[in-house]
């Protein structure tokens, strides 16, 4: 089981670079939609993603037309304020696709338009405009992963339920 995490043409290395790292730590595979706000060989990009880069599984699409081309039928997520679903309310299959769009205008209207049921949204206080772009990307794609038992994710020292009992002498 591999989730397939959509950057449309982001912008801020860093913000890729942690992507990459968290699709790393997961099994998740990333692709990147163009034109991209930096060069893949950006320090920023290798500090934020640091050892894991070459781990990592990328594909890389001249534009949102060639990126549905070459993947025909995908189930595709758009995480977006304008979400008709909030992303715990929804049930992610196995392969899925979660897009999120770049930093500074998230994914076009026109876009948003082609998959209004799978729009799904982070709630949020307020004004608040967005969340930084990695933890978009973090909360979601755990969700997704949670969903599924976590797949093949190691479990930290596979603790059962009784490691976690506290012991209170009498």
């Amino acid at each position: 089981m591999a989730f397939h995490i959509v950057l449309y043409e982001p912008e801020i290395p860093a913000n890729t670079g942690n992507i990459g790292r968290t699709c790393a730590a997961t099994g998740a595979h990333l692709h990147l939609i163009e034109p991209l706000g930096f060069r893949l060989g950006e320090k920023e990009l290798k500090r934020a993603g640091m050892d894991y880069w070459d781990q990592l599984s990328v594909t890389r699409y001249v534009d949102f037309a060639d990126f549905q081309r070459k993947n025909p039928g995908a189930r595709l997520y758009m995480a977006t304020t304008k979400g008709r679903h909030v992303y715990t309310e929804v049930s992610y299959e196995k392969d899925c696709y979660l897009m999120f769009g770049k930093e500074s205008g998230g994914i076009p209207e026109e876009i948003l338009l082609q998959y209004p049921e799978t729009a799904i949204r982070i709630p949020m206080l307020g004004d608040t405009r967005s969340l930084n772009l990695s933890n978009s990307v973090a909360i979601v794609l755990y969700e997704a992963l949670r969903q599924h038992d976590f797949g093949d994710l190691k479990r930290a020292g596979q603790l059962t339920k009784y490691d976690w009992e506290i012991k209170i002498p009498v």
